[in-house]
């Protein structure tokens, strides 16, 4: 009897740990992914552009103070608009060698000037005095951090209702009753248009013959936020 009653216990034991093992295993049924997106057309409000200058010398302690002093020039010019932001940017210098490309000919140096402002017309009216001496490689136009930020904190309620729109939808669908959110990811995307390129020699205009402030039009971006994630149906 007392072998049939250890037996007994030992079986028992064995049930509940299985039973508690069990039931500490995540529950992977009446799972549904949800995917939601919302997304606004916003104007650009800031500027960009980046313009340049190319110079050679066959000194090239010459042509560091030709560079150097055109640079200088252009920062100067730059604080007369306190609403843009001037800045240099990338320089460089490099031999250039004959066709044999054995004689070293002259050296070549090139120097970049970057501006931004959310005021476009003195950004344009800053880029038309510039292209007296300096060409033009890029403007472009994009939603100024602050607004995107504000954009993009609306949007994350917007797509949140949405997603919960959808997975209820879901439930009622599938004849649940409800359901329990198990995780959802959010995620924001903005598209900006391409850059206006502008060729070297059509930016390029005479000291003596400044060309006018250019109109501009900065355009649109959309702005995405999406939510995807999962829902356990009750």
């Amino acid at each position: 009897m007392r072998l049939l009653a250890l037996s007994s216990l030992l079986i028992g034991t064995a049930v509940s740990t299985m039973t508690f093992a069990n039931s500490n295993e995540p529950l992977n049924y009446n799972i549904a992914n949800v995917q939601a997106e919302a997304t606004r057309q916003v104007s650009n409000d800031e500027m960009h552009a980046v313009l340049y200058i190319e110079k050679s010398n066959k000194q090239p302690t010459e042509l560091s103070t030709q560079i150097t002093q055109l640079m200088n020039q252009a920062i100067a010019l730059g604080k007369k608009y306190p609403q843009v932001k001037v800045e240099t940017g990338s320089q460089s210098t490099y031999p250039v060698y004959d066709n044999d490309n054995q004689k070293l000919k002259e050296w070549r140096g090139r120097a970049e000037v970057q501006i931004e402002s959310k005021d476009f017309k003195s950004a344009s009216q800053l880029i038309s005095e510039l292209q007296q001496t300096f060409q033009t490689q890029s403007i472009n136009f994009t939603v100024s951090d602050d607004q995107r930020k504000k954009v993009e904190n609306e949007l994350i309620v917007e797509v949140s209702k949405n997603f919960q729109q959808r997975a209820q939808m879901l439930s009622q669908a599938w004849n649940k009753s409800s359901y329990d959110l198990v995780n959802v990811n959010i995620n924001t995307n903005s598209s900006y248009p391409q850059p206006m390129m502008m060729r070297a020699n059509s930016a390029k205009f005479a000291s003596a013959d400044m060309a006018p402030p250019q109109d501009m039009a900065a355009g649109e971006s959309k702005i995405t936020v999406s939510a995807n994630g999962s829902i356990q149906f009750k």
